[in-house]
């Protein structure tokens, strides 16, 4: 029976893989990668021989159409992303739709995903959160922050290390500069760090001590 498997893959730490995450791999008819140099290197390993096939944000509208006729005909296919489970912040939603619209199987496996372990470090309230994921660069960008500055649940978003300086100072902005933030640097990687503080604190540290690796940010909700 022809399934889709969305496939979370490590974030940093290869330790992380899960046995099902590898035997579905494995199994799979195809992997589609959103880097095929970046998850070759994963897949040898792993150990892990099954062909791939390119799939990322600049090809999957062009994409999804054959990826979802592949499956029509009985075949079994993974979806993986660079780091992480795909389709957060990743390629992934365009063909879950369409596999979900032609009544294709479509199964997640549970895995890797950096906003978690972020939102649990942070020692933010995480009963009630919002993932924003990033934010808009310019169009718009004004606009979210306006919203957000009524937000009462702590919000988590995805920076990039060289915006990471401009987006705290415009926490100070709209936020007010004594706002509780949270960075997660590396997560699960040797040189994991959390910076917690108020917004103008953590926009000192990062200041002083530019910011390297993958970025997750956690923001207390207006009180």
């Amino acid at each position: 029976m022809s399934k889709l498997y969305i496939v979370p893959t490590p974030i940093g730490n290869l330790e992380d893989m899960t046995f099902r995450a590898i035997r579905i791999l494995k199994e799979a008819d195809c992997i589609l990668a959103e880097d095929t140099r970046n998850s070759g290197k994963l897949l040898k390993h792993f150990e892990i021989a099954t062909p791939m096939q390119s799939h990322h944000m600049h090809n999957e509208h062009k994409t999804v159409e054959h990826i979802v006729k592949r499956l029509q005909t009985g075949e079994t296919i993974a979806l993986i992303s660079d780091a992480g489970t795909p389709a957060i912040s990743d390629p992934g939603f365009l063909l879950t739709r369409a596999c979900v619209e032609n009544g294709i199987a479509v199964e997640c496996l549970p895995g890797a995903t950096a906003f978690v372990p972020a939102l649990v470090n942070s020692g933010l309230p995480n009963d009630k959160f919002i993932f924003e994921g990033f934010l808009p660069d310019k169009k718009g960008r004004q606009t979210r922050y306006l919203a957000l500055a009524e937000e009462t649940r702590t919000m988590i978003l995805y920076v990039s290390p060289h915006k990471l300086v401009k987006t705290l100072g415009e926490f100070v902005q709209y936020f007010g500069a004594e706002r509780q933030v949270t960075v997660s640097r590396e997560l699960s990687k040797l040189h994991e760090e959390t910076v917690r503080g108020t917004a103008e604190e953590v926009l000192k540290h990062f200041e002083a001590k530019p910011p390297k690796g993958e970025i997750v940010v956690c923001v207390a909700g207006k009180k």
